[in-house]
C-alpha cells in the first residue's frame, strides 16, 4: 500500500533512486482453453442507471433490461442500504420485476438485501416465471431481512430455457427494504466442484473490506460494486486484452490468470465465507484457490474455521498483508490484525501456517531471494529477482509450529535469510498450501475505481507479476 503523504513520497523516491528498475513486463501468452462465462447476458444488475423517484407502479430501463416496481422507487438516501449510489426501496407488499427474459435459464440467484434506515424488518420471496409472466412459482425460502447492512440471499433456480424473475415483499406493512446487486448465473454453469487438472478456478475475496477507503484489491469494480463475475465477460479476454478491461486494482492479477484458461470470479461484499455448504453457491469447496488481498473486516470464527478447512483439505489460500496502522475503515482492524487473528484464535489449530506478521511499516526494493529450485520463485511464469514494499509488513517464521513454513523473500539486513523480517513466505497445512505477501502495493496495477489513487507496482518490474502468477499456480498446485 502507498499513503499519498509528503514523507512517504520522499521515501518512495528515496527506494526508486536507489533501485534499478527491471522493464516491463510482457503480456501473458495466450491460452491454451477457453472459460464460459457463467452469468446471464445484462447481469449482475446493480440498479445504478435509471431514475424512479415515486412508489407508483411504473417501468424503468436499468442495466439488465426493463423491470417494473411496483410500491418501489430506486432510493440514494444516506438511508438506502446499498452498495454504489443507489439500490430498490420497496415497501407494503411491493414487488421488483423483469419485463423480460434471460433465455439460457438460470442456475443459482443472488439478492442483496436490508432493511431501509431504522424500519423493523420484512419477509420477501423470490418468484419465477417460465412463460413471459403469465405464472410464476415460488422458489427457495422466504427471506426476512432486518439488519440494515446489506447481506445476500442465494436461490437455487436450476431452469433451463427462458426465465424471469420477480422478487415480492410479503410482510412487515409500511417497513421498507432495500434490493441490490441481484445476480443470475446461467443454467448449469458456476458451483461445480474445482477442476483437478488443467484449468482452475480463483475466488478473489472483496466480502471484507477490500474496497474500504482508498482500496480497490479486487479484480472489478462497477458503480461501487465487486459482483461475483467481473464484466465484461470473462470470455472476451484473449492474448491481447489489456488489464484495463477490468476496473479493479488488482485486475492484472485475474486478465493473466484468465489469458491461461484459469476461471476467476469474486466474493462480493454481504457473502459468508463457508466451506462444505452446498447450499452456498461460493462455498470455498467450488474453488482451487482463495485469494483474500488486505482484508478490512476480520473473519467470523465460523469463516476462519471454514478457511482453514479449506487449506487443510487441499485448497490453496494467497494471503496479502499490508503495514502496522493500516485500517482503512476504522474498525480497530488492520490487515495485519485479521491475518493474526486468523491464525492465532481459531477452532482448528493454533499457529496452523507457522509464521505471524508483525506490526512493522517498511518501504524496501529487496533483492535477498530464497536461491534454488523453488516453483514459485522459479515457476513457469519466470525467475523472481526482487520484491518492492511501498509501506508493508514482514513476517517471523516458526518451524516448531509448521516445519514446512519458508521464507522467500527476506529484507536486505537479514542476510541469514532465517525466520524473521521475511517479506514473502510459504507453506502448506494438511493437503493444502498458504502464501503470504507482506504488501499490497506489488499487486497493484495503478488502474482502479474512479477517486481512488492507486498505484503500478504490477509493471514495477517483471518480478512482481512472475511472484503473484508463480505462487497463484503453485497454490493451485500446477506446479
Amino acid at each position: 500500500m502507498k499513503f499519498n503523504f509528503v514523507f512517504a513520497g520522499a521515501l518512495l523516491a528515496l527506494s526508486a533512486a536507489c533501485t534499478k528498475l527491471e522493464p516491463t513486463p510482457s503480456a501473458t501468452p495466450a491460452a491454451t482453453s477457453s472459460t464460459a462465462d457463467v452469468s446471464a447476458t445484462g447481469f449482475p444488475e446493480t440498479f445504478e442507471t435509471g431514475t424512479k423517484t415515486a412508489y407508483t407502479t411504473g417501468s424503468v430501463t436499468l442495466g439488465s433490461g426493463s423491470w417494473t416496481l411496483n410500491d418501489a422507487l430506486l432510493g440514494n438516501t444516506t438511508a438506502d442500504a446499498k452498495t454504489g449510489s443507489q439500490s430498490v426501496r420497496v415497501r407494503n407488499v411491493g414487488s421488483v420485476g423483469m419485463n423480460f427474459n434471460t433465455t439460457a435459464g438460470a442456475g443459482v440467484v443472488t439478492v442483496g438485501h436490508a432493511v431501509y434506515g431504522t424500519d423493523g424488518s420484512s419477509q420477501w420471496e423470490l418468484w419465477v416465471s417460465q412463460n413471459s409472466g403469465s405464472s410464476y412459482a415460488k422458489v427457495g425460502s422466504t427471506i426476512t431481512s432486518s439488519s440494515a447492512t446489506l447481506s445476500t440471499a442465494s436461490f437455487t433456480v436450476n431452469l433451463s430455457g427462458t426465465v424471469r424473475l420477480q422478487i415480492r415483499k410479503t410482510s412487515g406493512g409500511t417497513n421498507r427494504i432495500n434490493l441490490d446487486n441481484v445476480t443470475v448465473e446461467q443454467y448449469g454453469g458456476g458451483t461445480t466442484p474445482p477442476p483437478t487438472t488443467g484449468a482452475k478456478k480463483f475466488l478473489f475475496d472483496g466480502s471484507h473490506g477490500e474496497l474500504a477507503g482508498n482500496a480497490d484489491w479486487v479484480l472489478d469494480v462497477n458503480s461501487g460494486v465487486a459482483s461475483r463475475y467481473p464484466t465484461p465477460a470473462q470470455s472476451g479476454i484473449t492474448s491481447s486484452t489489456p488489464e484495463t478491461y477490468w476496473t479493479g486494482a488488482i485486475s492484472a492479477w485475474g486478465v493473466a490468470l484468465a489469458k491461461q484458461g484459469h476461471t476467476v470470479e469474486q466474493l462480493p461484499a454481504g457473502s459468508t465465507i463457508s466451506y462444505g455448504n452446498t447450499s452456498n453457491p461460493q462455498d470455498l469447496s467450488y474453488y482451487n484457490v482463495f485469494v483474500v488481498d488486505e482484508p478490512n473486516i476480520i473473519f467470523t470464527a465460523a469463516e476462519k474455521t471454514a478457511i482453514l478447512q479449506f487449506v487443510q483439505n487441499g485448497g490453496g489460500l494467497f494471503m496479502i498483508s499490508d503495514h502496522d496502522i493500516s485500517d482503512r475503515n476504522n474498525d480497530g482492524y488492520d490487515s495485519p490484525d485479521i491475518w493474526n487473528d486468523l491464525m492465532q484464535n481459531n477452532s482448528v489449530k493454533a499457529n496452523p501456517f507457522g509464521f505471524s506478521v508483525n506490526l512493522d511499516n517498511i518501504v524496501e526494493n529487496s533483492s535477498n531471494v530464497r536461491t534454488g529450485s523453488n516453483p514459485i520463485l522459479n515457476g513457469s511464469q519466470g525467475a523472481v529477482s526482487q520484491l518492492s514494499f511501498h509501506n508493508g509488513a514482514t513476517m517471523t517464521l516458526n518451524p516448531t509450529a509448521n516445519s514446512t513454513v519458508q521464507g522467500l523473500i527476506w529484507r536486505t539486513s537479514a542476510t541469514a535469510q532465517g525466520n524473521n523480517l521475511a517479506m514473502a513466505a510459504s507453506s502448506t497445512f494438511g493437503s493444502g498450501r498458504v502464501v503470504i505477501i507482506g504488501d499490497s502495493s506489488p499487486a497493484d496495477d495503478g488502474t482502479g475505481s474512479p477517486g481512488n489513487t492507486v498505484y503500478d507496482g504490477w509493471g514495477e518490474n517483471v518480478s512482481h507479476p512472475r511472484l503473484h502468477l508463480n505462487a497463484s499456480l503453485w497454490l493451485a498446485k500446477l506446479q
